[in-house]
């Protein structure tokens, strides 16, 4: 990796740094970056802090995948990223359309047979299957500050791509923590009552959202 003028590299690693932190931070605003995670919270009870450990995971899966991308641009081209990441938007959007019907269904049927001894709770496999949809869903928004930052130092670059990656978890995890901690505040005996089938019809509506709109 090629280095750059001192004087060119001294401005120019902040504001890289600024622009990864801001870009980080703007798109795991989207609901699709939190939402899920503190609907299925709610609906099974989880903590605060446990939501919040679960937006930690799922946020690391999806910078650490958003990272690679950023890599494999380096070395193969934008062309082949790009086609990726046209197509990661409608995946995404399916896949929780998918995993938010297949929740629902579970809740509903949970309901229907809920003093049965057989009943499971999903925590678990929510939890990783919820990890693997953030994981399908990289932001190509961190190429071009990749292809940016190339030209600067090896550790200047990795920093750069570090402050990207903690400022978009950090939000998710702050995000999910809010609204779990707002969605306790709902109570009633329809929301105790249908929490699983709501939470899997809101990652539904969040899905549609995410594949019309290619968030």
């Amino acid at each position: 990796m090629a280095g750059v003028d001192p004087a060119v590299s001294a401005p120019l690693a902040p504001t890289l740094a600024l622009a990864a932190a801001t870009i980080g931070a703007l798109h795991a605003l989207a609901p699709d970056h939190w939402l899920p995670i503190a609907a299925v919270g709610r609906a099974r009870s989880w903590s605060v802090p446990r939501t919040a450990r679960v937006a930690l995971l799922c946020g690391f899966g999806h910078v650490t995948v958003s990272a690679l991308l950023g890599v494999l641009a380096l070395v193969s081209g934008t062309a082949v990223v790009e086609a990726l990441g046209a197509r990661s938007g409608a995946v995404a959007g399916v896949l929780l359309i998918g995993f938010g019907a297949a929740y629902a269904l579970w809740g509903l049927r949970h309901l229907a047979h809920r003093h049965a001894e057989s009943a499971t709770d999903p925590s678990r496999t929510t939890t990783w299957t919820l990890f693997a949809i953030y994981c399908a869903d990289p932001c190509i928004a961190i190429v071009p500050i990749v292809f940016a930052a190339a030209s600067l130092s090896r550790l200047a670059t990795v920093v750069i791509v570090v402050v990207y990656e903690l400022a978009t978890v950090a939000t998710m995890v702050v995000l999910a923590a809010l609204a779990r901690a707002g969605a306790a505040r709902v109570r009633g005996h329809w929301v105790e009552h249908y929490g699983d089938a709501t939470a899997g019809g809101l990652i539904v509506a969040t899905g549609m959202l995410v594949a019309l709109l290619g968030w």
